[in-house]
């Protein structure tokens, strides 16, 4: 069973929940907001259990209460077996259309899965508690439909919004929530807990620094092989800025590693849209080349013509981002990308 006791790096987050709940004033909605992998959800999960349980002690779920044990058995998604904890997700359009791609957050899931439940009774009679995944891609006709049971909830219920871009939610739905900030994790923190989970300590470490203190990014990266095309990515960076031409076929690595990271998605959830997947995975890599070069400007800034040249670089990723997102052709994007670095870095 979860407990907002076993959330850690998260002092700040975890002491205004406790002290809410202690004063009995918990928010009716809260925006839990923070990076992908940080503990929002388990957060939320600790939360609910404490909420729904029957006989709390203190800050403290008993776990011994009906409501605890169910709350203590997780499914893969998220949920529960508790009647009265909802996980609404993008995916559950799929029970109405299974073919769906559920690249966002529709108004019927909305309707059905948060707003028809939160009318009715609580089961268990100590109230209901509805956790919003990946709440920024709400479309704006679902956050619209969520507005009148944010501000009015009925009995005593929960809505917690869960997101790493809380200014993707519309004002009026950051208006009517209280906004929980959860920290990035220290970085020895993730490659400790890494390590607790028998990976070894050069991967770890990579995977803990590549995430940004981001638990749970870390450990997807390392299943999914990320790290390892990281590592190779970044060699061929740090060789850029010491003007030194590319080893390998930059545009080749970039679409080879994105095509990798599609199927790794694609074997989760073989539904999702292989094209989206992919385009992921190369904004993914292009944010990691992009922010190793950042890390290199304190160290050339004696040096203004390279320095110059590392702020281009970063100048012609961020294009090709934005040509991606303009479904610009891959291909084509790929290659200006790379013979633009080349060009910039190693003649500097």
């Amino acid at each position: 069973m979860i407990t907002l006791q076993d959330i850690f790096g998260q002092d700040q987050a975890v002491g205004t929940l406790l002290r809410a709940y202690r004063a009995d004033r918990l928010p009716h909605g809260m925006i839990f907001a923070g990076r992908v992998g940080v503990g929002k959800a388990t957060a939320a999960r600790g939360l609910a259990t404490l909420f729904l349980c029957e006989s709390p002690k203190g800050e403290r779920p008993c776990g011994k209460c009906d409501s605890c044990v169910l709350m203590s058995v997780g499914n893969q998604d998220g949920s529960s077996n508790h009647p009265d904890f909802h996980v609404i997700y993008r995916q559950l359009i799929r029970l109405e259309k299974s073919e769906s791609k559920a690249r966002d957050l529709p108004v019927n899931v909305i309707r059905e899965f948060l707003i028809g439940p939160a009318s009715r009774s609580s089961v268990k009679g100590r109230g209901k508690v509805f956790v919003i995944e990946e709440a920024d891609l709400m479309n704006p006709q679902a956050q619209n439909a969520l507005l009148k049971t944010l501000e009015e909830p009925p009995g005593r219920t929960l809505l917690i919004l869960i997101t790493d871009q809380p200014d993707c939610l519309l004002p009026t739905i950051r208006s009517r929530c209280q906004i929980v900030r959860f920290a990035s994790l220290d970085e020895k923190v993730v490659q400790r807990e890494l390590e607790k989970r028998k990976i070894a300590k050069q991967p770890a470490g990579e995977a803990a620094d590549l995430s940004e203190g981001s638990l749970g990014l870390a450990l997807r990266w390392i299943e999914d092989g990320v790290v390892e095309s990281a590592r190779e990515l970044l060699k061929q960076v740090d060789g850029l800025v010491d003007g030194r031409p590319p080893a390998i076929d930059l545009q080749d690595f970039f679409k080879k590693a994105a095509d990798a990271y599609a199927e790794k998605q694609l074997e989760r959830d073989n539904k999702s849209s292989k094209d989206q997947a992919t385009k992921e995975g190369l904004g993914l890599y292009l944010r990691l080349a992009a922010t190793r070069l950042r890390q290199h400007l304190p160290d050339v800034s004696g040096d203004a013509e390279l320095a110059e040249s590392c702020c281009a670089g970063i100048d012609a990723i961020t294009r090709a981002e934005g040509y991606l997102d303009s479904n610009v052709n891959v291909p084509l994007t790929l290659q200006q990308l790379a013979v633009s670095l080349e060009q910039q870095l190693v003649r500097a």
